[in-house]
């Protein structure tokens, strides 16, 4: 899913909570709770399910802008996907 703010600027990848749950190594559930406490901001879908935008994860994990991180990329760009969880916590 894209979601597109203005019709003049590029779509930006919405993110499932199984997808980020994935990149975190840790359960959709807890994606959510971590959105309820404001840890990680999201959207809600017109259904009322969760999205989150792919460069809000990409900040948490440090990622240059625009540079989508797996879970295997994170150390990578400096910080691992377990010390991300773990700051959320």
């Amino acid at each position: 899913m894209t979601v597109n703010k203005n019709d003049t600027g590029p779509a930006e990848r919405l993110l499932t909570p199984g997808e980020v749950a994935h990149i975190f190594g840790v359960d959709p559930k807890t994606v959510n709770r971590w959105s309820l406490t404001g840890k990680i901001p999201s959207l809600k879908t017109p259904g009322g399910q969760r999205r989150y935008r792919q460069s809000d994860i990409d900040a948490l994990l440090g990622a240059p802008t625009g540079q989508p991180v797996r879970t295997s990329e994170a150390i990578a760009v400096g910080r691992s996907a377990l010390e991300v969880t773990c700051s959320l916590r």
